[in-house]
């Protein structure tokens, strides 16, 4: 039976889909010897894949993970800087998996992880509009900062969706807030944290939808259970 080219990639744990049409393009992929194009169409029982000279393994087992990102590593599979990824903490689950969102690098907390290229676009995509919760910790005037940080803000020219934002500490200058948001743009939390005037020290992300990070240490993972991989996916 044949099916999408870049869907079989995904399957087969290669990469996303997104991704598949970039290894496509570049001329990483063939078909029975022949250079691969975007759109192609193969059967896997009758044609012989290839990436970069490889031969394309059948369907791996779908695998879902969930990584508590340290501060201090990039959220890519590798660096041209040279610096430590997060990639590197799950390199023992035992198959290749990439990250699905994004965690800047003086950011921490959950960060999930998977091989399964159709549920990351599923997941990732605008109209999920799933919900992301930060523990943040900032310095500044917190009773200038709310209502602006609840309010009408607009970041690339774009309005945000309203964040859900409250107080879990107060201190003298600053204090912990608890930042909810459905959209992720950029060091979203953060520059919304400088409009209103408030300097952050540290940005945990603790939840993504149904998923906390309940009880995972720095550096530490798991994998997901199915009910969780189901829950995520509604």
């Amino acid at each position: 039976m044949e099916e999408r080219l870049q869907k079989l990639l995904s399957a087969a744990g290669i990469c996303s889909r997104r991704m598949a049409e970039e290894y496509i393009q570049s001329g990483r992929v063939a078909v029975n010897g022949v250079t691969a194009r975007v759109g192609d169409k193969v059967d896997p029982d009758r044609d012989r894949v290839t990436v970069d000279g490889q031969v394309l393994a059948g369907k791996t087992k779908r695998v879902w993970l969930m990584l508590h990102k340290p501060r201090g590593f990039v959220t890519t599979l590798a660096d041209e800087k040279g610096r430590r990824t997060a990639a590197e903490l799950v390199e023992g689950c035992g198959c290749r998996v990439w990250p699905v969102g994004r965690l800047d690098l003086n950011s921490e907390g959950l960060l999930l992880f998977t091989n399964d290229g159709s549920g990351t676009n599923r997941v990732i995509h605008p109209s999920h509009q799933m919900e992301k919760e930060y523990h943040v910790t900032v310095e500044g005037k917190l009773e200038a900062a709310l209502p602006i940080l609840r309010g009408p803000m607009e970041l690339d020219g774009d309005m945000l969706s309203p964040a859900q934002v409250s107080v879990l500490r107060r201190e003298e200058l600053g204090g912990e807030l608890s930042v909810v948001i459905h959209q992720g743009k950029n060091r979203q939390v953060r520059r919304m944290c400088a409009l209103a005037g408030l300097e952050v020290k540290r940005l945990v992300r603790v939840r993504e939808g149904p998923l906390r990070l309940d009880g995972l240490k720095p550096g530490q993972w798991r994998f997901l259970t199915d009910n969780e991989i189901r829950a995520l996916e509604k």
